[in-house]
């Protein structure tokens, strides 16, 4: 049987998404192996299903590459606004969409197509506390906390945005060997569930650069809620300010943040690849 499917991506991070708004998609699991395959198939970080919703406007469900299930992705999460309002599900400026990590408001921005070009997400309020994340450590707040891994010493803050991560400021990320240092952070006994890891230089005040390791699909080019996670942790470490926007460069490109008492809110671009048709 033939689907539907629209290639898209948040600033580089990329994903298959799938209309399942009238007909539902069996084995997503396995599916998202598949069709993440960049040789053997479409290629992508993993598959997103625009999904009905009986508390929202809509409701998100995102795979990784290796078919684990995935509470939210900030990235991901714009583009399934987007989805559900070029194809006439929403209407207005903004939508809520439901995710295991609870429902989420987006406020949409057009482009001259008149098509949703880039999405606001209230990403709600950051989780500190250590057996929240959860890792193993104890305390309200787990920051720069010492951490050898792979022989070298690293500080480490944690942060959950719905999404656990593991943040370490240190040299230029561009540097680093993500392929050999990242799964060493995503399988540390410290987190029975693993851990996204983010490795970040300050810039400036209020300006960061990070490369990032996702448990499930490796580097992507883009994390939305580690850019948010980057953020609270420069806070937390005094790299940034509370209340004022903090601009996150990703290999994909960049994201605002803002991290207030009220909440996280990040806002970056939503983008349509392409669409085609594949065999389920």
């Amino acid at each position: 049987m033939l689907r539907k499917f629209y290639k898209m991506h948040g600033i580089g991070n990329d994903y298959v998404y799938f209309d399942c708004m009238k007909e539902p998609l069996e084995n997503p699991e396995k599916l998202a192996v598949r069709l993440s395959d960049r040789h053997f198939s479409i290629g992508g970080d993993g598959i997103i299903l625009l999904c009905p919703s009986d508390k929202a406007d809509c409701r998100m469900r995102m795979f990784n590459a290796d078919g684990s299930e995935g509470k939210m992705c900030g990235n991901g999460i714009r583009c399934v606004g987007k989805l559900a309002r070029d194809l006439g599900y929403v209407s207005g400026d903004s939508c809520d969409i439901e995710t295991l990590s609870g429902i989420k408001k987006l406020t949409f921005s057009f482009g001259a197509d008149g098509k949703v070009a880039s999405a606001k997400v209230d990403m709600g309020a950051a989780i500190l506390g250590g057996s929240d994340i959860p890792s193993t450590l104890d305390g309200d707040r787990i920051v720069a906390h010492p951490l050898q891994v792979g022989g070298k010493k690293y500080e480490i803050t944690l942060v959950s945005m719905g999404n656990p991560h593991c943040v370490t400021f240190s040299e230029d990320p561009d540097e680093l060997d993500i392929e050999k240092v990242g799964p060493l952070f995503e399988n540390n006994a410290l987190f029975p569930d693993r851990i996204n890891t983010e490795f970040v230089k300050v810039i400036a005040k209020n300006e960061l650069k990070m490369r990032v390791w996702e448990r499930g699909s490796g580097e992507t080019w883009a994390c939305g809620t580690g850019a948010c996670a980057v953020a609270v942790a420069a806070v937390l470490n005094g790299y940034a300010d509370k209340d004022v926007p903090i601009t996150v460069h990703l290999r994909g490109g960049d994201l605002i943040i803002t991290y207030t008492d009220g909440g996280v809110f990040m806002e970056g671009g939503a983008t349509l690849a392409f669409t085609g048709e594949v065999e389920i």
